[in-house]
């Protein structure tokens, strides 16, 4: 009997040296991040580094984001739930773990720590750069997730605390009142003259400690540009001069009831008395200081992939690369998110893992960023949660070719459902509705709405049992 007890012992102990160690997690979050990226179909745009994440793993070419805002979208994206439709969506939800606990399922990163990760947040992953309340968005009494951090940093250098940093310009600048702000700028430096350069490095230190230390870890690090104001070194803005920019579609105001809106957030910096909707030379001036962010931001993708395969950690992680939502560069008349058009919805989504089956194989089908929460779950082996509202990817990770499902995205007024081939708007107020045929060359400029009733019926069921 001892010799059989010792025996299985032994055996079980060889069972847990032969396993394999769970996989690591590393989640880059770009704000404001369209898919404008060569990968994804910008010829013009320098992405080298995540071009290569892309050739290596599973570029989702349609994905959509829950809410065209940051708040609401990455509070889809850390719960793995719908919820508030405002910038103040995990602050909301905060305050209902406050006041009942037991009522709010865990949050993504809290999932994964209680499962024996250490949890490791740097930059702007939730709202909130560096994940707290306050004026300055630095006070420890605030947290914007509760208990989901093992820790999570926000390094502010010159710009001194997070909201100084979340619109910081080079060397510390800071927006006191955005009409004396500039809306771009291109100053020679190296990265660490804007905040994200402070963000990578730290970010790169956390990768080298959790390595280090042995045990499963999910970092995520969240970089702020191509955030406005556009904002980069110089050296960033090299490959864009002189280069010829392709035309802006259907960059008309839409006729009637839509989702359009004024370009506030954009319009409030100082443009110099100019306008991109009136002025063609502004317009693509601000297009190609977009895109010189969009390098800035790529440069820091870079490095902290070239940090992760220095530590041999890269054997071992999953690498998701995630911009929070679109964003309209002269599409419909608007400059920045909001809306619920095409334009503001859709987002890069990157997913690679060691043996990733097809590496580099693009997939088509619709899928959302709530998707992402049971998805790491299927890859780490990490219990997948039964309140999670989005449905796991690892279809199309096995296959780039297998179906995807509707996408849900919502405003506080109106909410939208996006199909393989068509876009429903619902605006709640009214009811009204917008209607738009992907399939057709005017996609979303025409609202086919009053001549497809039947079609308009069964989209609104589809998204009302969704919600």
């Amino acid at each position: 009997m001892k010799k059989q007890i010792v025996l299985l012992i032994t055996l079980s102990a060889i069972a847990a040296l032969a396993a394999p160690p769970p996989r690591n997690v590393l989640l880059l979050c770009i704000d404001d991040l369209r898919p404008e990226l060569k990968a994804f179909g910008a010829d013009y745009v320098e992405s080298p580094n995540i071009d290569r994440l892309a050739e290596l793993g599973r570029p989702f070419h349609r994905h959509y984001v829950n809410a065209p805002s940051c708040g609401p979208s990455r509070c889809t994206l850390l719960t793995g739930r719908y919820g508030a439709p405002g910038n103040d969506a995990l602050f909301k939800r905060a305050a209902q773990v406050e006041k009942e606990p037991a009522s709010v399922p865990p949050s993504m990163p809290e999932w994964f720590r209680t499962h024996g990760y250490t949890t490791v947040s740097v930059g702007k992953v939730s709202h909130h750069p560096g994940g707290r309340g306050g004026n300055d968005w630095n006070d420890d009494s605030k947290i914007e997730i509760p208990n989901a951090w093992s820790r999570h940093l926000m390094p502010c250098g010159e710009w001194e605390t997070p909201v100084g940093a979340m619109h910081g310009l080079a060397h510390g600048e800071i927006r006191k009142q955005a009409g004396k702000m500039d809306l771009f700028q291109s100053t020679a430096g190296p990265d660490t003259i804007y905040p994200d350069g402070l963000i990578a490095e730290e970010g790169i230190r956390q990768l080298g400690e959790l390595a280090e230390a042995g045990k499963p870890f999910f970092l995520a690090i969240g970089l702020i540009k191509p955030h406005l104001p556009f904002g980069a070194p110089a050296k960033y803005m090299e490959p864009y001069n002189g280069v010829q920019l392709p035309p802006v579609p259907h960059p008309e105001k839409p006729q009637g009831k839509t989702t359009w809106h004024s370009s506030g957030e954009f319009m409030k910096y100082n443009r110099w008395g100019k306008d991109p909707r009136t002025d063609p030379a502004f317009s693509e001036e601000v297009r190609r200081h977009y895109a010189a962010c969009v390098t800035y931001a790529d440069k820091h993708v870079g490095d902290i992939l070239a940090a992760l395969k220095a530590t041999g950690a890269d054997k071992n992680t999953i690498v998701v690369v995630w911009g929070d939502h679109g964003w309209h560069l002269g599409e419909h008349a608007i400059w920045g998110k909001h809306s619920l058009f095409e334009e503001a919805l859709h987002s890069p989504l990157i997913v690679y893992y060691p043996g990733i089956g097809h590496p580099g194989a693009k997939t088509d089908a619709v899928v959302e960023t709530l998707d992402l929460f049971p998805t790491l779950c299927d890859l780490t082996g990490v219990e997948k949660p039964t309140f999670a509202q989005g449905e796991s990817l690892l279809p199309q990770l096995n296959d780039p070719s297998a179906a995807g499902h509707t996408a849900l995205a919502y405003r506080a007024d109106k909410a939208t459902l996006r199909t393989d081939t068509h876009r429903i708007i619902v605006h709640q107020k009214d009811g009204f509705v917008e209607l738009y045929d992907h399939t057709s060359p005017e996609k979303e400029t025409l609202n086919i709405a009053e001549k497809q009733p039947e079609l308009v019926a069964k989209l609104k069921t589809l998204l009302e049992a969704k919600r």
